[in-house]
């Protein structure tokens, strides 16, 4: 069977979009255990062939060929297709052919089939929300990320950072105060004693 390695190598390599963040520290460890708590509901031979097809598939999509891995996502979801982990791989793979339809499709299997909790409903939301987000569908993707900011999703509270117009305004006079700033040269004196002076 897949080590908990294994599945933190797949879920890396595989969801090239989501920060290292959203991937790694208390994220993964939660998200490993929750897939492993997931998993233990299945046969353990038929999730190790599931397992296997998908890092298969996962590995024929690092090489570019989307059709192997598309063929090899099936195969594990004809195999376990109430698993939605393979959904979310194969989501990944319509959306980088550029089947975005197929890729909303199996992303509601996944969100069906997590019952909206759990990680692989909090990558599923992500995926979703960004896929809304390239459509121009800022509402949507908004609900999206919000729904993978409750299940603890970093990556999705970012989003909404940046969707959010007044922190967009704020960041761009932030950045303008600073560059004044990085451009002004400051006296011995006045950097020991703060911006004003002494008080």
């Amino acid at each position: 069977m897949a080590t908990a390695h294994d599945r933190a190598v797949l879920r890396r390599i595989f969801h090239p979009d989501a920060p290292f963040g959203e991937l790694s520290g208390e994220s993964e460890e939660e998200e490993l255990e929750g897939g492993a708590r997931a998993d233990d509901a299945f046969d353990p031979q038929r999730l190790e062939e599931a397992t296997r097809l998908e890092m298969q598939g996962v590995t024929a999509a690092e090489a570019g060929d989307l059709d192997d891995a598309l063929e090899s996502f099936g195969r594990a979801i004809e195999l376990l297709p109430e698993r939605a982990s393979a959904y979310n791989n194969r989501a990944q793979a319509f959306r980088l052919k550029g089947d975005v339809a197929s890729a909303l499709e199996d992303l509601e299997t996944v969100l069906r089939l997590s019952q909206e909790s759990g990680p692989v409903a909090r990558q599923g939301f992500v995926q979703r929300g960004l896929i809304q987000r390239l459509r121009g569908r800022e509402e949507e993707a908004r609900r999206d990320f919000e729904q993978a900011a409750r299940l603890g999703s970093p990556f999705a509270r970012q989003q909404l950072v940046r969707m959010n117009p007044y922190s967009a305004l704020c960041n761009q006079m932030l950045s303008e105060v600073m560059k004044q700033l990085r451009g002004r040269q400051i006296p011995p004196g006045e950097a020991s004693s703060g911006v004003g002076g002494p008080s």
